[in-house]
């Protein structure tokens, strides 16, 4: 996943901002350095600011469904996406205190093994995030819930290691990518 594509530059978006505006995070100089390195590189242009819809690289038009889903486009701005990671972030504090040390430092290890291959740390992060979701007492929705735990624990995976932060950022879009893609939309749409 080299290159940030259509159908993961919302997640990465969403991704990206939450950890902007999250509290306690102590990364931020290097988070700004994916931006540099073309992790997030359609971040900052995705954003229409104007009433110019322009031609994609790949000949589509952005904002219109392509495959019958959302492309990210002129309907999703920046004050979208700011105000749902705010809203994420606020939840994530809340998460942030439940999440034992060991299961981040258990992630931590996973990531440092550069044996295990993309899918195996994705899967990794799944049980982990699925573990939470069943530990952690909610009452909100549980695609929200693990939404929430994902980003929160690339946060603290983040603070512990942030030399790791690529890689978990990466590992984090292609999680939410597969598992809540669907949410993401509807959520953007409401």
């Amino acid at each position: 996943m080299e290159q940030i594509n259509g159908s993961v530059q919302m997640e990465s978006a969403l991704l990206y901002t939450f950890l902007e505006v999250s509290s306690d995070c102590k990364f931020k100089e290097h988070l700004h350095s994916l931006q540099n390195q073309g992790i997030v590189s359609l971040l900052k242009d995705s954003y229409c600011y104007d009433d110019e819809v322009e031609l994609q690289t790949d000949g589509n038009r952005s904002g219109h469904l392509q495959n019958g889903e959302l492309v990210f486009g002129p309907e999703v701005n920046e004050e979208v996406i700011r105000i749902i990671a705010a809203q994420l972030a606020e939840i994530g504090d809340q998460f942030d205190k439940e999440i034992k040390a060991r299961v981040v430092n258990d992630l931590v290890q996973h990531f440092l093994n550069e044996n295990l291959s993309g899918e195996e740390i994705t899967r990794r992060m799944s049980e982990a995030v699925e573990g939470l979701a069943r530990a952690i007492p909610s009452d909100m929705e549980r695609e929200k819930a693990m939404l929430v735990l994902a980003m929160v624990l690339t946060k603290k995976i983040a603070n512990t290691m942030p030399s790791l932060l690529q890689r978990v950022f990466r590992t984090t879009v292609n999680y939410i990518n597969q598992q809540l893609h669907n949410y993401i939309v509807r959520m953007l749409r409401e």
